[in-house]
């Protein structure tokens, strides 16, 4: 195993977010309107709800480790894309940008402490590096929850976890992000 550094690492994990998210949504495209916001048995009551909830996350993040403010983030309600194709839009959108902010992140900014005021009112104060280790981990938690509904639909679930090693690169050729 090589070492690489944290920077690097945090740009391979927003490849890698940014791989999967292509890889469910487009899935997703598959499901009519109606199978996408269908209630379902997760945390969230849809794929819909779901994923929407991870993009509105991600720009939560992105805005606190920016420093633009969670007010500035611009999306309305708990599903601003009601159509899987929009959000796959949105979603390729944010992902672009994450892996830019990784991709530009120095030892210094992976230590910097930011100040995230909880919806409880509790605030804390988080170096980026645990920010985007968190940001990756809740992206995850909630895409494995959005797989386990797709495949309870006539759309198979994509395989999600064949991204890092040497084996899997043959599997993903021609495909974006890698």
């Amino acid at each position: 195993m090589s070492d690489i550094s944290l920077q690097a690492h945090f740009s391979a994990m927003a490849r890698n977010s940014a791989w999967s998210n292509h890889r469910l949504l487009t899935a997703c495209e598959q499901l009519s309107p109606a199978e996408f916001a269908q209630e379902r048995t997760s945390f969230f009551p849809s794929i819909q709800l779901t994923l929407n909830h991870n993009l509105i996350v991600d720009h939560i993040y992105m805005a606190d480790m920016i420093g633009v403010g969670r007010a500035n983030i611009g999306l309305e309600g708990d599903v601003p894309f009601p159509a899987a194709s929009d959000l796959k839009k949105a979603q390729e959108e944010f992902d672009k940008s994450l892996i830019d902010f990784c991709d530009g992140l120095s030892a210094a900014d992976l230590a910097r402490v930011i100040s995230i005021t909880w919806r409880t009112g509790d605030t804390s104060r988080e170096p980026i590096s645990l920010v985007l280790s968190h940001l990756f981990v809740h992206q995850i938690h909630h895409r494995g929850q959005a797989h386990a509904m797709l495949a309870g639909t006539n759309v198979p679930p994509p395989q999600l976890d064949e991204f890092f090693l040497n084996y899997d690169e043959p599997r993903r050729t021609g495909e974006p992000y890698t």
